[in-house]
């Protein structure tokens, strides 16, 4: 698409405020109302991070390729996604709707390039949530493995996984709210004692302030690559918009808890990177991030700064930690199937919901089938869960939501630029302007460095790259055919707004 995102169409007209009353008569029931808090919300977005797999699975790497500066990649990676959220969170008092990213986009770009982004959008996390199953099975596996010596393959496991994420995604949305939470405590807890065991046998000379300084992270040859491993690791923030309809006083839940959840994994990653490097030395953790055991950094220095039984803990902690983030990507994928049934671009009997717990059920049981589907069907081929299924799923998922994020900035722009009713101008327009660039640009490096996340080249990255634009391109043929024979109906697509219809 050469021509500029407005020339696509006429927007829909702007919403006004959503006020007070409840929803009337969407297709297949609503979604149970007023259940989920700002610290619920929190504890969705942050779990699907996972911020234990990020700073033992994925610093490592995004320190061997961005070396020192990593720390500051992390913080102005923070900054980019507040920036965006600024204007995403603007528009929540206007857009109620689990199927955020798309209603947005048609809100500020037109309905036809909203519909493409909700066919991206719900294959972008529906492929996540399978993948992180799988490397839940690999993750109790090889534990198991290690600290038992029990050998169990992994897709039992995974198997199990699926299954309990689809239990919980059935009943209240609060019980998976209360798991969420438990989990990402945990996690939080046993970094906390890793970087309280670094600082107390390093002192002052773990904190090594040239971390920050931006000419040496300017100076990093890898820095492009580094922002490419980085950005995935705030992935799932932006689910925040996904549970509007089910928060309580949304306009004011949805972004507290978005800013609440950036900072928070701004400042946690940034901090937690800036120790653990600090816990060898700057230069030397590089170096041994380099090295083939560079895997292993965070490990080593859980169990060298404070015992081998906090090297332990995390390894059990990391299986933990990739069922919350199934769970978490399991409920929004199922609330995206939720929305497009409703809307009717996907079978309408997904948008049934259970009368006792409120919760998607039809749309709950297809993600548990598809689940079920991606971690036998690995199985039966022979594939391996965590190099191919986990690695591929999440790179297509990741790289889907950049692209929706994007979209999804230049919406805000587009929808404020007549009226910013009453917001402030850095707010709706310019942060928005930036976040628009910034991702536009990381989201092009993904592409260029797209081996990083896959760890392939070639001719099967070009595959795994096919079906994000096959699914947009769906998205906009659906809506264009829809155009031409139901006018009406299209002119009411991505309109639904619960509380107010």
């Amino acid at each position: 698409m050469n021509q500029p995102p407005a020339a696509l169409e006429p927007p829909p007209a702007p919403a006004a405020p959503i006020e007070g009353s409840p929803a009337a008569g969407a297709s297949g029931g609503s979604l149970a109302r007023g259940r989920i808090g700002t610290f619920d919300l929190v504890f969705f977005v942050v779990a699907a991070a996972a911020p234990l797999t990020v700073l033992a699975g994925v610093a490592p790497f995004a320190i061997g390729i961005g070396g020192p500066g990593t720390p500051l990649g992390y913080l102005l990676s923070g900054v980019l996604l507040v920036l965006f959220a600024a204007g995403f969170t603007a528009m929540t008092r206007y857009v109620r709707n689990a199927g955020a990213f798309y209603a947005y986009v048609a809100r500020g770009l037109g309905r036809t390039l909203g519909v493409g982004t909700a066919y991206l959008a719900t294959l972008s996390y529906n492929l996540i949530a399978p993948g992180v199953a799988a490397g839940f099975g690999y993750f109790a596996s090889t534990t198991l493995a290690d600290l038992t010596g029990a050998e169990v393959p992994w897709w039992p496991l995974a198997t199990l996984c699926v299954l309990g994420v689809g239990v919980l995604g059935w009943l209240r949305v609060t019980l998976s709210a209360k798991v969420l939470g438990v989990a990402l405590v945990l996690e939080v807890l046993v970094l906390l004692v890793m970087e309280f065991g670094v600082l107390s046998d390093r002192g002052a000379k773990a904190l090594d302030v040239t971390s920050f300084d931006p000419a040496v992270l300017l100076s990093s040859g890898g820095m492009a690559g580094m922002f490419v491993l980085v950005i995935g690791a705030f992935t799932g923030f932006e689910a925040t918009a996904i549970y509007a309809e089910e928060a309580r006083d949304p306009a004011r839940t949805v972004p507290k808890a978005t800013f609440i959840a950036i900072g928070f994994l701004a400042l946690f990653y940034a901090f937690g990177v800036w120790v653990l490097m600090g816990g060898f030395g700057t230069a030397e953790s590089v170096a041994m991030a380099r090295a083939a055991d560079g895997p292993q950094l965070t490990f080593t220095a859980a169990e060298q700064f404070v015992g081998r039984w906090l090297a332990d803990s995390m390894q059990v902690l990391i299986v933990i930690s990739a069922f919350a983030a199934t769970l978490a990507f399991h409920n929004a994928a199922a609330r995206y199937l939720y929305a497009l049934g409703r809307e009717g671009l996907l079978p309408r009997r997904l948008a049934a919901v259970s009368p006792k717990q409120g919760s998607p059920a039809a749309a709950v049981v297809v993600q548990t089938v598809f689940g079920l589907v991606v971690v036998l069907g690995g199985a039966l081929l022979g594939a391996d869960p965590y190099s191919e299924i986990f690695l591929w799923s999440n790179s297509m998922g990741v790289l889907g939501i950049m692209i929706m994020q994007a979209l999804a900035a230049l919406a805000v722009f587009f929808f404020f630029r007549r009226d910013r009713r009453g917001m402030p101008l850095w707010r709706v327009v310019v942060a928005p302007l930036i976040a628009f660039a910034g991702l536009a640009v990381l989201t092009l490096l993904a592409l260029w460095h797209f081996d990083l996340l896959t760890g392939r080249t070639g001719a099967v990255n070009a595959a795994l790259l096919v079906p994000l634009p096959v699914a947009l391109a769906a998205g906009l043929a659906v809506a264009a055919r829809i155009r031409r024979t139901d006018p009406g109906r299209y002119a009411r697509l991505t309109e639904v707004d619960v509380e107010r219809d």
